[in-house]
């Protein structure tokens, strides 16, 4: 982030500079609207830096100035992105995706206009679509790069802009800084070129990815009943559609967050891993006494899942659903290498070693999981799993959805279910416990300054165990490129790793404990218990580790 004007005058002279070439009515007037009340408060906020383009593009609050999203951000970023392309001797159209959220298609057409306007043939979504099915069209289209305009689960408040290049992952370092580079050397707004805006595709290219989605399941059991929620995003009409192709009964869809509504209203936050953001799915599910409730997060490259168990209704943990993906996969036959991030469970590795097929860990994000070489299934605990690397390179919660689903009608048609299978995973190779210690903050200043005394002081013990190994990922580890975490392996086999979202306000806290399984038919249930206590103990000794 740049640093702040230091005087009132640089201030309302850089406010003034972006008024006249901001040509969002929207946004002028909110701008017009707090240079005339004199609020410099609110303008340095909007002026105290440059929302910064790394390798997650951009996210962040809509609105006037550099540390917003608004049309002139994007522009800059478009025409960045572009010159980059030219200059890397990228061929091929660029093509472009939006979700429901405030602005996407302004945004969407914006960038259009560049990439015509630099001589790249733009080819726009047909309508808000969610982000596998751009990320799958980078390589159906032979595109040579792919914007989608999203904030994924973020507030709405927010929206973001995703970029791949033509391998159909997203960018990883130096790409990011090179495309920055680009983004800050554009001058002014008026001298950037535009043409007109684009291509819009047909459903020719959704009728391919939802043919492709559900040709990775075989023939088996259908007899599957689901309620399904896509938390008011884009998932909707393709998982519905998605389960007709693979022969699925209709789900039932809880109604008021059935259609796209880029307030959300029904929800704090519209990200499934969020307390709350199931009850009404889960609350229809056990109404109608379903097998399965499931959620999309808005741009649905995420996928979440309650089941009943014991009487109750539980959400199951994103390496839960991971392990159950990694295992339906592995019984399937598919080879290659099997891929987790760092702050996922370890259980994955021990699975793959056991099935003879490679293991690799990687830096938190798909971005990352994708280009692990010879892919086969990739995950991350954060609800994101990839389960067609060959045509998705990404995460993708509808292709997800549907091997769950699968899964889930050969253990009902066997007499069995998700948590049984669950259990039968836990005594092959122990409880794998995992939890999360999430803070948000409304100062990023506070995320750092926990980083930083943490690392001046390390905790010694954490849940009444040893600290015995503590690793400053900074430094780059195990052959893994430098990233901001800190990773402490505990005396009984448990682990912590401590590092800020890097999408959102947040200092993120993974917890892990592996307990053992005793023979006896009460060993699952007791190594669980035994679990859930040291995971209890290990997340307050965190929280006051983290001093905030």
């Amino acid at each position: 982030m740049t640093s702040a004007p230091h005087t009132e005058p640089d201030l309302l002279a850089l406010a003034r500079a972006w008024l006249a070439e901001d040509p969002d009515d929207q946004t002028r007037q909110e701008l017009q609207t707090l240079l005339d009340t004199g609020d410099t408060a609110a303008l340095a906020d909007r002026f105290a830096g440059t929302l910064q383009f790394g390798t997650a593009g951009l996210r962040g609050a809509l609105g006037a100035g550099p540390n917003r999203m608004n049309r002139v951000v994007v522009l800059r970023a478009a025409a960045g992105l572009a010159a980059y392309l030219h200059d890397t001797g990228a061929r091929g159209p660029v093509v472009i995706g939006y979700d429901a959220r405030h602005n996407s298609d302004v945004f969407a057409r914006d960038t259009a206009e560049v990439m015509t306007g630099a001589g790249f043939e733009a080819l726009v979504m047909p309508r808000p679509l969610p982000t596998p099915v751009l990320a799958f069209a980078i390589g159906d289209l032979g595109a040579s790069a792919g914007v989608m305009v999203t904030a994924s689960h973020n507030p709405p408040q927010d929206n973001g802009y995703k970029v791949y290049l033509g391998d159909g992952a997203q960018i990883v370092p130096p790409a990011d800084a090179d495309i920055a580079e680009r983004i800050a050397a554009v001058g002014q707004i008026a001298a950037i070129p535009r043409g007109d805006a684009g291509t819009v595709l047909g459903n020719e290219l959704v009728d391919r990815y939802l043919d492709t989605v559900a040709g990775l399941l075989g023939d088996g059991p259908r007899d599957l009943s689901t309620v399904y929620t896509p938390l008011h995003g884009v998932g909707g009409d393709l998982v519905m559609q998605a389960m007709q192709f693979a022969g699925f009964p209709d789900p039932t869809v809880e109604r008021s967050q059935r259609l796209p509504d880029p307030d959300f209203p029904t929800v704090a936050f519209p990200n499934p891993e969020e307390p709350g953001a199931m009850d009404r799915a889960i609350a229809l599910a056990a109404k109608r006494k379903a097998d399965l409730a499931l959620a999309n997060d808005p741009d649905a490259d995420r996928c979440a899942a309650a089941v009943p168990d014991a009487g109750r209704w539980r959400m199951l943990r994103g390496d839960e659903i991971g392990v159950l993906l990694a295992h339906h996969l592995l019984q399937k036959g598919r080879t290659g290498t099997y891929a987790a991030s760092i702050v996922s469970s370890s259980l994955l590795g021990k699975m793959a070693a056991a099935a003879g097929m490679p293991y690799v860990e990687t830096l938190t994000g798909f971005k990352w999981i994708a280009r692990v070489p010879d892919l086969a299934f990739g995950y991350e605990e954060a609800l994101g799993y990839c389960v067609d690397p060959t045509h998705v390179r990404d995460k993708d919660g509808i292709s997800a959805l549907l091997l769950l689903c699968e899964l889930a009608a050969e253990r009902k048609a066997a007499g069995s279910s998700l948590t049984e299978l669950l259990d039968e995973i836990a005594v092959a190779h122990g409880v794998h416990a995992t939890d999360q210690v999430s803070v948000r903050v409304d100062e990023v200043s506070l995320i750092e300054a926990a980083m930083r005394r943490l690392r001046a002081a390390p905790p010694t013990s954490l849940g009444g165990a040893a600290v015995i190994g503590a690793h400053d990922l900074a430094r780059g580890e195990g052959g893994l490129p430098p990233t901001e975490a800190l990773r402490y392996l505990l005396d009984g086999n448990a682990r912590v790793i401590i590092r800020p979202s890097g999408t959102e306000p947040k200092l993120k806290c993974y917890l892990e404990v592996v307990e053992p399984v005793e023979a006896g038919s009460d060993g699952v249930r007791a190594a669980r218990a035994t679990a859930a206590r040291r995971l209890e103990a290990l997340a307050v000794d965190v929280r006051a580790a983290l001093g905030l």
